[in-house]
Formats: C-alpha cells, structure tokens, sequence
C-alpha cells in the first residue's frame, strides 16, 4: 500500500482519484509515503524516511520547507490554475469594491437612523458622498502572467480596460492564452506609470519581497488602486498606508488582513478568500491527486516546484526513479552500476532544473535491493526506488 497523509480538509472529488486497494490515505499516518496538505504549515515537521512527496492542492508552497524537501530528494509538487477563476473573480469585485466605494456605502446604509422617511431622505442625499467611477478605459496593470494573471488581464478586456502586463517569465502556454489586446510593459517600473489599477499574480521569492514600495508608488497615477490577492508581503504595507494618508492612493485592497490595516480609511482586507470556493478546492484537489498518483506509481513529474517536470511511456518489467543533485557523470555512474548487476536498460530519461535532477530508467527485468542499495549510495543521490 502506499500511504498518504492527510492535513486540511482535501475534497473528496481529489482523494477519489487514488484507489482504495493501492493508496491508505489518512491524517493519521505515522511514517507517509506522500503527503496532501491545502494550508497546513510543515516547517517544523521532521521528513520521513518513507516521504516521497508532497502535493500542495494551490499554487503557493511557503507553507512548505522546499529546501529540506529538495535535500532528501522530496518532489513538491502545486497545483497551478486550478484556483485561477477563483482569484480572477475576486479581483474583479476588489475593483469594484473600490471603485464604486462599495463597502464606505454599504456601512453608511447600514446605520442610517430614523423612520422610514427619515431614512429614504438620508439615502438620497447621502449617496452623493459614494460618487464613484466605471472600469472601461481605465487601466489595469498586471505583474504577473501565469494562469491567475493572464485570466485577470483577459477579464478586464473583455470589461473594456485598458491593460498593461508585465512578467519577464512568462511561459508559451501563458502567452498563447494572454489577449493580443494587453500590452507588454518593459520592468514593473513602466507599468506603475500607467496603472489605474494595480494587481499583483507572483510568488513571495526574495526579489518580489515589497514589489510594490515607496520609490514606486511615488511614480505611480494619483488616486490609483492597487489589489493583492497573490501573497502577503509583496506589497509594502506600510508604504501603502502612508499614499493613503497623503492622497496618493485611492484605495488598497488586500486579501491579507493585519492589523495595522484595521479600520482604515481606504483600506478592504479579506480573509484570505482567493481560492475559497467550492469548485477552485475541488480543482485543486483533482490536480495534485493526479499528479501524486502518476508520480508514485510511474515517476512520472508534473508542476513541481523543486525538480523537473519528466515523463516517459512505460516499457520493460520495472522501472527505476532517481533523484538526484545535477552533477557530471551522474548517469555514468547509475549505468555502470546497472551494467555490473547485468541489468538491461530498455529506456532512459534525465531532467534538471536549478541544480537538481531525476532519472527515469526502464529495466528489461527488476533488481535486486543491493543493486537499488549501490544507487543510492551514489555521491549526489538524494532518492532512488524501484516501481
């Protein structure tokens, strides 16, 4: 049996996908074979002899000791887009939100005092202090085109925004996926110069740490938005607050609550709903149960954050999966070893990516543990097994 362990609560519709007579999934599981975890933090957590893998139902792994799980060969792995619709949503409404002045209104309404003349009255001359504006031929600024952004960014267009994008990383997939209408921005410098709205869609990583921060909102439009539902930290909080304070921003809208965000003029925070539907932990759930699943019975790596996506079709009697640091002769070593015990390679796979490795080998016929023992004794192994 393979075990897997449980934290948060996963969607069935994802645990459904890893059959009962091969994987023994609880949140009881001592010594786990993987692990499938939504907000749970594992820093502290000792790593099992047994762990394999680690499969985060969203996108961002901070939650997660990347590192240590990359020392022992522990393949991380998220679940990129399957929340996009979820974030897009939210992003749209926090625009609204803002610039309708939706939530100041909602509260002037809800306290509004007297009889029912007294309080129709009230509501019509106090709606003039909720004046707002309309989103078409604004300008959305988008840092960040992955899955989320490049949804946010086509669902503005289709509102008739304007739309500035910028991500020096984007990917083939993305671009094909990104309308031809939102134009490319050359540093996130450029792109606050033009933003009515700002969104930010990247991971929190040493360089995107306060991305957006006084230098730059010193250059950014008078009375602009700015909207975080990527990850707490990204934008300088403190900065934000004093551009509220001077006029400088309009409104702040964050999905990150704290407490110097509290009760402040200007400033909606949420509790963190992003990805909190039904349907985007449904998706979430399904993705990185599939992974987890071709994973641990073929090898086979897709969406990880610490090692290479690799695949190859399944020939011969067994395979083996290796993962290991990217140094010279690695491969040669694993051969000869393979080539001493008469093991005869059917096909051959290797990956990298930033300084880590994995290895798919198909075996005509299987080994024996003290040929799996050799490999792994290997300098530079970080995990080998045999499926």
């Amino acid at each position: 049996m393979i075990n897997i362990k449980t934290f948060n609560n996963i969607s069935d519709k994802g645990l459904s996908r890893l059959p009962k007579d091969i994987y023994s999934i609880s949140e009881d599981q001592a010594d786990p074979d993987a692990i499938i975890l939504r907000s749970a933090k594992l820093h502290d957590m000792e790593i099992g002899a047994n762990l394999k893998a680690v499969g985060r139902a969203g996108a961002g792994t901070n939650n997660v000791p990347v590192d240590r799980m990359s020392e022992q060969g522990v393949v991380v792995f998220n679940a990129p887009g399957a929340n996009a619709n979820a974030v897009k949503e939210l992003v749209i409404v926090g625009m609204l939100l803002a610039c309708r002045n939706i939530v100041q209104a909602w509260d002037y309404a809800a306290n509004v005092q007297g009889t029912a003349e007294e309080q129709n009255k009230a509501v019509e001359d106090g709606k003039k202090k909720y004046v707002g504006y309309e989103l078409p031929g604004r300008t959305l600024g988008v840092v960040g085109l992955g899955a989320i952004g490049v949804q946010v960014a086509n669902a503005a267009v289709a509102l008739g925004m304007r739309v500035v994008g910028f991500d020096p990383t984007i990917t083939v997939k993305s671009a094909w996926k990104l309308s031809s209408d939102v134009q490319e921005m050359a540093s996130v410098d450029e792109l606050v110069k033009e933003a009515d709205f700002i969104s930010f869609h990247v991971p929190l990583i040493e360089a995107t740490k306060n991305l957006l921060n006084a230098d730059r909102i010193a250059a950014m439009k008078d009375g602009a938005v700015v909207l975080n539902f990527a990850r707490d930290g990204i934008v300088d909080d403190d900065a934000v607050l004093a551009a509220i304070e001077s006029g400088k921003i309009g409104s702040y809208v964050s999905d990150f609550p704290a407490e110097k965000l509290k009760n402040k003029k200007n400033v909606i925070t949420l509790p963190h709903l992003g990805a909190s539907t039904a349907e985007a932990e449904e998706n979430c759930a399904i993705m990185v149960a599939d992974q987890l699943k071709d994973f641990m019975e073929n090898g086979n790596i897709k969406n990880s954050v610490n090692f290479p996506d690799i695949k190859l079709p399944r020939l011969g009697e067994a395979r083996l999966a290796i993962a290991n640091k990217n140094m010279p002769d690695m491969l040669g070593q694993i051969s000869h070893d393979l080539g001493k015990a008469g093991a005869n390679i059917l096909h051959m796979t290797n990956e990298s990516k930033n300084g880590l490795a994995y290895t798919l080998i198909d075996l005509e016929t299987a080994i024996g543990d003290d040929v799996l023992a050799q490999i792994s004794a290997i300098d530079g192994v970080l995990d080998a097994r045999q499926i």
